[in-house]
């Protein structure tokens, strides 16, 4: 998918009305259905941004990235995620949150990164963060430099590639806080993607087909 392609329905993208929880829902594993119908106070939670960064390759092709996080103890250890991470004071919002991490893991310039809009928030009970998605771009293809301290890889997904999964994969992921369940994947590029951020991409896909790209 050409990336002027992509371009030419930003202004659709910018003012659809997103599909927020329906989408989620699409993505979420049965053991996270439940914490979705839940209320919960999320002044006690912690604050994340994170970036889906469109950018063209050598071909013009469009892809966004993905990285694979460092092992450590934590709930989130050697997952795929989207580039970003918490907030700090000093930011202002999660958005500036997330060009700040975004540049801060993978070396891209937050100065060259144009905002096209802020995704729907999504709460991670485990971790007990409330993250904030915002769909972005950059006009050139950069070069990635990993931060050595938190990213093991990082991962260039061609976005038609991502876009032609047409059947939700089922697959059974043990982690640090649940005993092995089934959960709703995304296989891209070799690696299995569930969890949050399966399910902030799956929102992605629905503002993208509501949109006309696809």
């Amino acid at each position: 998918m050409q990336f002027s392609y992509v371009n030419k329905f930003l202004p659709k993208i910018k003012k659809i009305d997103l599909p927020g929880e329906n989408a989620h829902r699409i993505m979420a594993p049965e053991f996270r259905l439940e914490s979705l119908k839940q209320k919960y106070d999320y002044t006690k939670a912690k604050k994340a941004g994170v970036l889906i960064l469109f950018y063209p390759d050598d071909n013009a092709n469009t892809r966004f990235v993905l990285i694979l996080r460092k092992t450590y103890k934590g709930v989130h250890s050697n997952q795929v995620a989207l580039p970003g991470g918490r907030y700090e004071i000093e930011d202002g919002n999660l958005i500036q949150t997330a060009l700040r991490e975004t540049e801060e893991e993978i070396g891209v310039d937050a100065k060259s990164i144009k905002v096209i809009r802020p995704l729907t928030e999504l709460f991670i009970p485990p971790s007990n963060f409330l993250v904030k998605p915002t769909l972005a771009s950059i006009d050139y293809k950069p070069i990635f430099i990993k931060q050595e301290t938190e990213v093991e890889r990082i991962i260039s997904v061609d976005l038609s590639e991502f876009l032609m999964q047409s059947e939700v994969q089922i697959k059974p992921i043990k982690t640090s806080y649940a005993d092995e369940k089934e959960v709703q994947t995304f296989h891209i590029n070799g690696y299995t993607v569930w969890g949050a951020t399966a399910m902030m991409l799956s929102e992605l896909k629905v503002v993208l087909k509501s949109a006309g790209v696809i």
